[in-house]
C-alpha cells in the first residue's frame, strides 16, 4: 500500500476568477512541479493520482439545487439569475467569471477522490492541494470560495459511518465548515486563526462551541496579529491533542492554508516553513488516516514550499533544503525553508502569548468539560 498520494492534473489549475485574481490556482501547479522535482512520486510509498470528475449531483449534499443552477448559468455567460443574489460582484471577492462552474466544481471531485482513497485505506494520505475551500455556504459564494469541498468530503466520510476530526490551521476561520456541522456531534472542528476583529470572515469567537447535539463540538483558537511559530506551538498541545483523543476520530480532516506565513500579503500572522511544517507532523500523528486539503496562501514563493514540506511529513519524506537546479531556474527559488525569521518585538510577542493564555484558559473552561476532560 502506497503510504500518501498527491491528487493532480492541469484541471485542478484553472482560474476561479480570471487571471488577474489574488486566489491562483497555478499554486497547485507549482507545488506539484517541485514535487516532481525532489522527485516525490519515485518511490513506493508515494504516487501522484489524477483528479476525478466531479458532476453537479456531488454538490447537492451540501449546496441546494438552485445555487448550483445558479453558478452554473452565471458561468455560461446567461442572464437568468442576479449574480449579486449569490454573493457574485465583479468588484468584490467573488467576481463572476466565464467558466468559474467548471474550475470550481474540480476540487470537489479531487476531494471526494481523496476521501475515498483514503477511507478504503488505499493509502494512509491523501493531499488534494486544490481544496481547502472552507467558506463557501449552501447557497452562496464567500472568501474566494465558490463550492465547498470540504463539507462534500466530510459528508461523504460520514456516509461510510465514519467520526471526522476537522482540523484547520488557515489563517482565515473556517466558517463553513463549522456552520455546516455547528449542531453535529459526529464532527468536532478545530480552527486556528487569526482574530476574526482584524481579517475576514469576523467570526471564530471562543464562544461559539456548537448547539445542541454539537455542544463542545466547535472549537476556535483565536490568535493575535504577529502570533509566531512559539505560540502556536504552545497552544497547540494543550488543546488538539486531548480533544481529538477524547472524540475518537476514525479519519482526520486537515485545512493546510499557507496564508499563517510572515510573508503572505493578505494575512497579519508569523509563523515560518518550520513551525507549520511541526502542526502539519502533529495533525498527522493523530489518526492513521488522514486526509489533507489546501487552502489559502498569496504568497506565490511560499505556498509550494509549505505544501511540499506538509506533503513530506504525509509521505514521510525529507528532503535537502537546496531546491534542485531546474527549479531554481525555472522560478529563482533557492531554498525549500525559510532561512530567516519574522522580526518581532519583544512586547508583540508578549502581547500575542499572552492573549493565547487567556484563548486556551477559555477553551478548557467552555469546551473541555462537555467532552469529559
Amino acid at each position: 500500500m502506497s503510504k500518501a498520494a498527491f491528487i493532480y492534473g492541469e484541471t485542478l489549475t484553472n482560474p476561479f476568477f480570471g487571471e488577474e485574481h489574488v486566489l491562483k490556482p497555478s499554486r497547485i501547479q507549482y507545488t506539484y512541479e517541485l514535487l516532481e522535482c525532489y522527485k516525490a512520486f519515485r518511490e513506493p510509498s508515494s504516487r501522484v493520482i489524477p483528479p476525478r470528475e466531479a458532476t453537479s449531483d456531488d454538490l447537492l449534499p451540501f449546496h441546494t439545487p438552485g445555487y448550483t443552477e445558479a453558478v452554473k448559468s452565471i458561468s455560461d455567460g446567461e442572464t437568468r439569475f442576479d449574480p449579486a443574489a449569490y454573493n457574485f460582484s465583479p468588484y468584490g471577492d467573488n467576481p463572476p467569471y466565464p467558466g468559474m462552474f467548471e474550475a470550481a466544481i474540480a476540487p470537489v471531485g479531487a476531494s471526494l477522490l481523496a476521501a475515498q482513497i483514503v477511507a478504503d485505506r488505499e493509502v494512509d494520505a491523501a493531499f488534494n492541494a486544490s481544496g481547502g475551500l472552507h467558506h463557501a455556504a449552501p447557497n452562496r459564494a464567500s472568501g474566494f470560495c465558490i463550492f465547498n469541498d470540504v463539507v462534500i468530503a466530510i459528508k461523504y466520510l460520514l456516509g461510510r459511518g465514519m467520526r471526522v476530526a476537522y482540523i484547520d490551521i488557515d489563517a482565515h476561520h473556517g466558517d463553513g465548515v463549522q456552520n455546516a456541522f455547528y449542531s453535529s456531534n459526529k464532527v468536532i472542528t478545530i480552527s486556528f486563526h487569526e482574530w476574526g476583529k482584524f481579517l475576514f470572515p469576523g467570526t471564530g469567537d471562543v464562544d461559539e462551541i456548537g448547539t445542541g447535539d454539537g455542544a463542545g463540538y466547535s472549537v476556535n483558537i483565536p490568535f493575535l496579529p504577529h502570533a509566531d511559530d512559539e505560540t502556536y506551538l504552545w497552544v497547540f498541545p494543550q488543546l488538539v491533542p486531548p480533544l481529538v483523543e477524547s472524540f475518537k476520530p476514525d479519519i482526520v480532516v486537515t485545512q493546510l492554508g499557507a496564508d499563517t506565513h510572515y510573508l503572505d500579503p493578505l494575512t497579519h500572522l508569523a509563523l515560518t516553513t518550520d513551525g507549520y511544517t511541526e502542526l502539519v507532523r502533529r495533525m498527522g500523528s493523530l489518526s492513521p488516516r488522514w486526509l489533507a486539503l489546501g487552502g489559502g496562501g498569496y504568497a506565490e514563493g511560499v505556498v509550494p514550499r509549505m505544501w511540499t514540506l506538509a506533503y513530506g511529513v504525509m509521505a514521510g519524506m525529507e528532503w535537502p533544503d537546496e531546491i534542485p537546479p531546474e527549479y531554481q531556474e525555472r522560478y529563482g527559488i533557492k531554498r525549500l525553508r525559510d532561512s530567516e525569521k519574522p522580526a518581532i518585538d519583544d512586547s508583540i510577542k508578549q502581547q500575542t502569548h499572552h492573549f493565547a493564555e487567556v484563548v486556551v484558559k477559555e477553551i478548557k473552561e467552555r469546551v473541555f468539560p462537555l467532552h469529559g476532560l
